[in-house]
């Protein structure tokens, strides 16, 4: 009997390897590696005229590409498009868009650059005198609130020495890169002006730049804030509205030369598209830090869990986290104690450490590459696990 069984690739440099390991011609490798990826595209409000182009195309080649029921009888204007093709036929269906017209070059040359992005290969992140080495295993970011008012922790490391005690504790237990907040981002929470927020931060850093040896990265969409941390050398700016607050705040990321993390957020849980809304945020927000000239290589993404969302929304992008990929940016990953664990397992926020492990295990699986956590000894363990089992 023969032995039957599916397998699933997920980059192009897999089943290469898989074909070389069945001792297929090098020739023939480099053929059919890019037959053997097959995935969907889907493009949203396209004109039906675009939509039937698309359509004729993607058959001729060999794909397909579905559309709504109205754009046979035009009773649509605009549809979302569903192409569905391996590498190869997308290779083909860009060639043949530059022939046509309605801008269709432009949105070749767009579906070219989508795949080349989930293909892509992180590289180390350097912060000035350290180097994280992104894409060869995943990032621990441990998290340190300096709020009196936070969800998990709130007021537990307001005091100087017991936070920069805490810190030194999480690099020891293995901690990348310690994330200091001064504003709690919970709902509800009371917004604080830039000069409160330095007040708390101002002292804490001092102390960590000096005796903790990671990266520090400080939590706030202000750019007063971060112009004032940078200038007392912090290495990375994490902003949890992704640029949408303070319009000066990527000039001043940008200036410094230091990465961004840009988290999707939103005021309300209404969506027309939930996970083509928050991809379409982030790459907006992509777009304002490279305009205001900050390396594509030192721009993070963050979905944002519990930040405008319900709880299906958040099990939702757990589930769909790979999607994110297209954005061609290292991924991070911010779950720890959430209310969508304490919800699922009906538990408060002291007993949800095995619910954050279950999603940062997903979440490595699904392509997080950094991940923001409390409980860093455990998680830590988590992810030289998954580690071990998805980044070989």
């Amino acid at each position: 009997m023969f032995n039957l069984r599916m397998i699933n690739f997920k980059a192009i440099e897999q089943v290469e390897k898989h074909l070389f390991k069945m001792g297929v011609d090098i020739h023939g490798v480099k053929i059919m590696a890019s037959k053997a990826l097959f995935q969907c595209i889907q493009l949203d409000e396209v004109p039906i005229k675009i939509a039937h182009i698309l359509k004729q195309e993607m058959l001729s080649i060999g794909g397909e590409a579905a559309v709504a029921r109205g754009v046979v009888d035009s009773s649509v204007a605009l549809t979302s498009v569903l192409l569905m093709g391996t590498h190869r036929d997308y290779n083909k269906l860009i060639k043949k868009l530059k022939m046509q017209p309605f801008k269709l070059p432009e949105l070749g040359r767009q579906i070219g650059k989508l795949i080349q992005n989930t293909q892509i290969q992180l590289k180390p992140l350097k912060l000035g005198q350290y180097t994280l080495p992104l894409g060869e295993r995943t990032i621990v970011m441990g998290i340190l609130n300096l709020t009196p008012d936070s969800f998990s922790d709130g007021g537990k490391f307001f005091d100087e020495g017991r936070a920069v005690e805490h810190a030194l504790k999480m690099v020891e237990e293995g901690a990348d890169i310690i994330d200091v907040g001064a504003e709690s981002t919970r709902p509800g929470h009371i917004p604080v002006e830039a000069e409160e927020e330095l007040q708390r931060l101002i002292p804490v850093l001092e102390r960590l730049l000096k005796e903790v040896h990671v990266p520090i990265s400080v939590d706030t969409y202000k750019a007063a804030t971060a112009q004032k941390v940078l200038d007392m050398g912090v290495h990375i700016i994490n902003d949890v509205w992704g640029l949408r607050r303070d319009s000066q705040l990527a000039h001043v990321v940008s200036s410094y030369g230091v990465p961004i993390i840009v988290m999707h957020n939103q005021n309300g849980t209404e969506y027309d598209n939930f996970m083509g809304d928050v991809i379409a945020f982030l790459r907006k927000s992509i777009q304002i830090a490279e305009a205001a000239g900050i390396a594509s290589d030192k721009i993070i993404i963050d979905p944002g869990i519990g930040f405008g969302k319900t709880l299906e929304h958040n099990l939702e992008i757990m589930d769909r986290l790979d999607e994110l990929k297209t954005l061609g940016k290292a991924i991070l990953l911010g779950t720890s104690r959430k209310s969508m664990i304490g919800k699922v397992l009906e538990l408060p926020v002291e007993e949800r450490i095995e619910g954050t492990a279950a999603t940062v295990a997903l979440g490595i699986a699904r392509g997080a590459s950094i991940i923001r956590i409390h409980d860093v000894k455990e998680m830590v363990r988590v992810c030289k696990m998954m580690d071990a089992m998805v980044r070989r």
